[in-house]
């Protein structure tokens, strides 16, 4: 976890997990992987957003507990990824994801959603703690069907910001109240956030998450989604300078 915001630094790609399987010795002379636990009481809610259950969760990328969480307003249901001990932690690295089927399930190229989501996991993995959030948001907020309805427009020379529009959405239509009140119920106190996206560092404080930071979190771009990543910096404010910068 960074302590200072200078020490904040960029993900990139090349980064390494050393350690992502910690150990302890047990009585008995056997190892077991460590296991850090927040302690929530299941059923505890915050605006509507109910804590459910919490399981031990091992993964290839690194050990960590994972944090079920249902919003009684939506019904959608939440998870966060969660590594070592966050109660009351400051200047946490903190990554919010917004799902991306296309991306995270079938190694879309389009855009670099799976990229970010597996560099957050590792960079997370390297650290004493910090917490991956995963929302229920396709396709910045408009679902699945709508986002491919707009990769289709996109393919007759749209870009992302006007296939959005032309379907009658926002080009960022994604709310973070619950978000919030799943940090709130992980007991957060102040985060540096894995991202590139103002309006997401806007909202989150808008909701009163206390962002002490930003940490860079940028994907080469591809030949397929190179001008994708090109409007959201031209049209969405999108920073993919490498350097943390204050907030």
């Amino acid at each position: 976890m960074g302590g200072a915001w200078k020490d904040t630094f960029s993900i990139n790609q090349n980064l390494e997990v050393t350690a992502i399987e910690p150990e302890t010795e047990q009585l008995d002379g056997t190892k077991r992987l460590e296991e850090s636990l927040v302690l929530i009481e299941p059923g505890t809610i915050i605006d509507g957003v109910e804590f459910v259950t919490d399981v031990n969760f091992p993964t290839r990328l690194g050990q960590f507990r994972l944090y079920g969480f249902y919003d009684h307003q939506t019904e959608e249901e939440h998870t966060a990824l969660v590594r070592g001990d966050v109660r009351g932690a400051q200047n946490l690295p903190v990554r919010v994801h917004s799902e991306c089927h296309t991306g995270d399930v079938w190694g879309s190229l389009r855009c670099d959603c799976r990229e970010q989501l597996e560099m957050a996991v590792r960079y997370v993995a390297e650290h004493d703690a910090g917490i991956v959030v995963y929302m229920r948001q396709e396709g910045r907020g408009i679902g699945l069907m709508n986002k491919l309805r707009a990769y289709k427009l996109q393919e007759l020379g749209f870009d992302t910001v006007e296939a959005n529009e032309q379907l009658g959405f926002p080009a960022e239509a994604r709310d973070y109240r619950v978000t919030a009140c799943i940090l709130r119920l992980l007991g957060v106190q102040s985060l540096e956030l894995m991202s590139n996206n103002p309006d997401k560092i806007e909202k989150l404080k808008a909701y009163g998450v206390n962002i002490s930071g930003r940490i860079p979190i940028v994907v080469e771009p591809n030949a397929h989604n190179q001008s994708y990543m090109e409007t959201k910096r031209v049209r969405m404010r999108h920073n993919y300078e490498r350097d943390g910068t204050s907030l």
